[in-house]
Parts: structure tokens; sequence; C-alpha cells
């Protein structure tokens, strides 16, 4: 009985695809990118790079502790940002914006050059090497100017701004053992203080 099943269903699956069905074991997980107006970027990744926002690109910063301007303007007051404080982190934050927006443009038209070559079959392999080269230069630059920002962020904070800054990203708990509340015990085992 089991044998017929599978014999109809291998038929079935046969005709189907004899009728003009695609075989979804084929189907490419890009399936629907081909609609893109730049086929290797989203309308999200040229929105944010339009406006010249992180991209992703300081994520070794950001996760491991080093604070980035843009989160600490819009946390001044949880930080405790002093004017001299705000005024030079938003001088870096204004700097760091307008260079990402420009290598975000020139990222996003060396994409549609390199899409447009593919598409238009005109590309060569000397164009595709010079145009690669530009794409990783510019994404390298891209992501210099996002983690310098981060980095500069240590000249201008304290390491208890810093600490606050990564508790309220949710990167590091404070030490329960060393804040332990009132009317707690901190030696009865709990949170595994000792």
């Amino acid at each position: 009985m089991i044998r017929i099943s599978l014999v109809l269903y291998a038929l079935l699956l046969s005709f189907s695809t004899q009728a003009g069905d695609v075989d979804s074991s084929h189907m490419s997980i890009y399936s629907g990118q081909e609609n893109r107006t730049i086929k290797s970027l989203s309308a999200d990744d040229i929105a944010e790079l339009k406006r010249g926002d992180g991209w992703g690109q300081a994520k070794a910063a950001e996760l491991n502790g080093v604070p980035g301007p843009k989160h600490l303007l819009q946390m001044k007051n949880e930080i405790g940002l002093d004017e001299t404080q705000y005024s030079a982190i938003n001088e870096v934050y204004h700097q760091m914006k307008s260079q990402a927006v420009l290598q975000g443009e020139r990222l996003i038209a060396l994409e549609q050059h390199l899409g447009s070559g593919f598409r238009n079959r005109t590309i060569t392999d000397v164009m595709l090497r010079k145009t690669l080269n530009g794409i990783a230069e510019t994404k390298s630059e891209l992501r210099y100017v996002h983690l310098a920002a981060h980095l500069r962020m240590l000249e201008v904070l304290s390491e208890d701004q810093v600490r606050t800054y990564n508790e309220l990203r949710g990167y590091f708990r404070p030490d329960p053992c060393a804040n332990i509340p009132e009317g707690h015990d901190g030696h009865n085992g709990h949170n595994d203080c000792s």
C-alpha cells in the first residue's frame, strides 16, 4: 500500500513539473530579490546608507563596550554628559555622519554599476576587478568612519559613563554581588554571591 502511494506521489510530482510548475527543490534563497533596483542591496540597505547610519559597521566597537556617538547623544541625560562632552560628541557625530553619507552614496553607485554591467552583459574581467576593488575600498572606509567615531568616544567619556552606556544598551549587567539591595543578605548564596 505504501509502495503504491509513493508511486502515485512520484507520478503526480512528475506531472506537475511537466505542467510548468517550478520544482521547489531548486528554488533559490534569493528568489524575489531579482526585482530589486540594485540586486545586491535591499531597499533598507540603500536607505540606511543614504542616511549615513551604521549599517552594522561598528559592531566590533559597540559589542566590545566602546560607545557610539549617536546613542550617546540620545542618552545624554542617562549618561550624565556635561556641555563640553555633549558638544564634542555632537561634533564627532556630525563629521561621522557626513563622511558616512558620502561613502554610502559611493557604495550604492558602485553596486549599481556592477549590477548594470552584469545585466547588460558589458562587464569585462578588468572592469569586474576594478569595480570590486572600489567596493572593497569603500566598504573599508565606511567601516573606518563608524569605528573611528566610536574610538574617539573613549577620549570624551569617563569609565563610569562607558559602563552606564553599556548597561543601558543591554550589553553588560552590573555585578549583583557589588550592588546588594538594602535588606538582602549577600552571603546566603543568592545570585551566587560568596
